[in-house]
């Protein structure tokens, strides 16, 4: 398999998931979005059918990844748990927080030690997140990374 094959084409949120956002969740929303486009790595365990389209959503307390190949014809679903992220998504989204207040109002060294501790727990966030779909889905720390974002957006108020 090729890295243009095991990758994903297309990510979408199911809108009946999606929570509100603020200004910067939105933001940061948008920006995972494009750079899942632009690089990552996805592989369905067992397929060959990829490149990938996936839609994320929410429903009764699972992170579900609804996964089809390029025509649109389904690959696999798989509802993942979020009992192991949710502690990790409520502690990031206010860690997040505190990081944009801190822009407005802290010192430079303040901003750079609550924005250390953000990245820490993002990657820790990710590695969890490759834990959970590893025997399904292999996915990279970028990846990872760029879809925990995601599962913040639908998570928030979930």
């Amino acid at each position: 398999m090729s890295a243009e094959t095991n990758r994903l084409v297309e990510v979408g949120l199911h809108e009946d998931s999606l929570a509100p956002a603020s200004p910067n969740a939105e933001q940061e929303r948008r920006i995972a979005l494009f750079d899942l486009k632009e690089s990552n790595t996805f592989v369905v365990i067992g397929e060959s059918r990829g490149p990938y389209a996936l839609t994320l959503a929410m429903a009764e307390g699972r992170l579900i990844f609804d996964v089809a190949d390029s025509s649109g014809e389904r690959v696999c679903v798989h509802p993942v748990s979020m009992g192991s992220l949710r502690k990790i998504v409520k502690d990031y989204t206010m860690i997040c927080e505190s990081y944009h207040q801190a822009i407005r109002t802290a010192s430079p060294s303040q901003i750079e030690a609550i924005d250390m501790g953000r990245r820490g727990l993002h990657n820790d966030a990710a590695d969890v997140l490759m834990t959970l779909l590893r025997e399904r889905i292999q996915i990279d720390l970028e990846t990872a990374r760029r879809l925990f974002t995601l599962v913040c957006a639908l998570h928030v108020r979930s």
